[in-house]
């Protein structure tokens, strides 16, 4: 008896944490700004530099970029920027880690406060969750043909396994020039920035993968005239590139995030020696995973009518896709502004942010609940106050509609904001319009029994001596030929020749002869 094994790559999730950890610090203003009298706005961006892997842990490290812009508490009430850097080290506890895992950690500021204590002296208060898993390839073998026995009859089933086959990280620069339009002064100082990626689009192409996307731009400087007047700019420069992808087709299903790791942005010179021209960098951060499907048949039973096989199983945990999909949710809402705020007299600039509180499998597909959490910057009617920051939230209900999945299904969910504006209804009220990709990649996780050994026995003689030498049966629902045969010890072929059957197919109360072949069974 030779029993031929095939190896099958397989995929699974082998282990997913969070946590959340509170970064506190107080900040000194500078001497060389003057003194604060109230905080308009702050942006905090996470920076993981080091990710270390040990036994069960993940240890991580890295900072938290805080900008703020104030008003000065003096009289002129100019605007400022202070920027800071708050260190942290975590460990989060990951059943199943160890050295040599590709990890993928993602963070969400949850809540980040800027508070004066004084007029020197500043609160940072932030709250960041972390989330981690591990995906892992593993292998294992299962019988596809067994040889060496006479009248062997097979049962087959495919598998359709879906195999992490590159994991990777990588970045992107991105590289741009913004020039004043001629109607703007000069750039004295730049006071506030803001980057936001949106509109990504991957393709996996043979040896490498394209990125295209637009880096939606806003900067707020003081001019270099008398006044220092305060001006803005709120631009889109659309961008593309590709990183080199050993390994990759373009048959293979992209599970690829990106996110803007940093950007910096720096005043040139234009030809005439004039402060007109920002220069923009981004480093986009590029994590990504891409799947093969592979289609397998192994033996999920054999038997012979001369001896009594009794095949050995494993059970293995597989998955197979189910779904990659795109979806596009859009939503509006109106927002007031709390009574004591200073009344709107123009929008300069609004910002979002997804953020999904719940998601849940049903039998329609995936429903998503959340919401887009808008800031706006706009120029208010209190000349002590210039320049003030509307908060407001766009909630959003979506569901992503998926045939075939249940509860045991798994998905990765990556959100993006696709577009964003705000129209004023007064100076207390205004109109938020959001919409917002949803990309999810659905895996179906199969317990699947495959047939590893293949013990050889003497028939239980006896047993067949009683069954009678002929019989009449009904097939009954549910019932195939194969079934039928292994039980009365005979082959599906034997049957068909019998009962001048063309096929194996059977229908329920087809009428059958079935006959014990008493010679071979001696």
């Amino acid at each position: 008896m030779e029993l031929l094994k095939k190896n099958i790559r397989m995929n699974r999730q082998k282990g997913r944490a969070v946590n959340q950890i509170t970064l506190e610090e107080d900040m000194n203003v500078p001497d060389t700004k003057p003194d604060a009298g109230d905080v308009i706005q702050e942006e905090g961006n996470l920076k993981i530099e080091e990710t270390k892997i040990l036994e069960n842990q993940v240890f991580l490290s890295g900072y938290l970029e805080v900008k703020i812009l104030y008003v000065s508490d003096d009289g002129e009430r100019q605007i400022h920027r202070l920027v800071t850097k708050i260190p942290f080290e975590e460990k989060l506890n990951l059943e199943g880690a160890m050295a040599g895992d590709n990890i993928r950690v993602k963070w969400d500021m949850e809540d980040l406060s800027v508070q004066l204590i004084n007029s020197r002296k500043l609160s940072i208060h932030a709250l960041v969750s972390f989330a981690a898993s591990i995906e892992e390839l593993y292998d294992t073998q299962a019988a596809v043909e067994l040889h060496g026995i006479d009248e062997v009859t097979a049962r087959t089933k495919e598998l359709t396994t879906l195999s992490l086959a590159v994991q990777k990280r990588d970045i992107l620069r991105v590289k741009d020039e913004i020039n004043l339009a001629s109607n703007k002064p000069n750039i004295g100082e730049l006071l506030w920035d803001s980057v936001q990626l949106r509109g990504t689009d991957i393709r996996v192409n043979d040896g490498q993968i394209d990125i295209r996307g637009e880096l939606f731009i806003f900067v707020l400087y003081a001019g270099d005239d008398e006044n220092a007047t305060k001006q803005w700019i709120e631009t889109s420069l659309p961008f593309s590139g590709s990183i080199e992808c050993g390994g990759c087709t373009s048959s293979m299903i992209p599970d690829v995030e990106v996110t803007l790791a940093g950007s910096n942005l720096e005043v040139r010179p234009d030809y005439d020696g004039e402060e007109r021209v920002i220069q923009v960098e981004a480093v986009l951060d590029l994590d990504i995973k891409l799947y093969e499907e592979e289609r397998v048949e192994i033996l999920a039973d054999v038997y012979t009518p001369l001896r009594r096989l009794e095949p050995i199983t494993t059970q293995e945990v597989y998955e197979s896709l189910v779904m990659k999909n795109f979806s596009k949710c859009r939503t509006n809402e109106r927002i007031r502004m709390e009574p004591n705020r200073p009344r709107m007299l123009q929008i300069c600039h609004s910002k979002g942010e997804v953020k999904i509180d719940e998601t849940q499998i049903t039998d329609r597909g995936i429903q998503i609940e959340g919401a887009v959490y808008v800031s706006i910057l706009y120029i208010t009617a209190d000349d002590s106050l210039p320049f003030a920051l509307m908060h407001g939230m766009v909630p959003f209900q979506h569901t992503i509609e998926v045939e075939g999945i249940n509860p045991d299904c798994r998905f990765s969910l990556q959100t993006e904001l696709e577009q964003l504006s705000t129209m004023m209804i007064d100076s207390e009220e205004l109109e938020v319009k959001a919409s917002v990709n949803l990309g999810v990649l659905i895996v179906q996780v199969h317990n699947e029994e495959c047939i590893t050994d293949v013990e050889e026995h003497d028939l239980d003689l006896k047993k067949i001596q009683e069954l009678p030498g002929i019989v009449g049966y009904i097939v009954q629902q549910g019932d195939s030929l194969w079934d039928i045969a292994k039980t009365y010890y005979t082959t599906p072929g034997r049957i068909c020749e019998l009962n001048g059957l063309e096929s194996e197919e059977i229908k329920p109360g087809k009428r059958l002869i079935i006959m014990k072949d008493a010679a071979k069974m001696r």
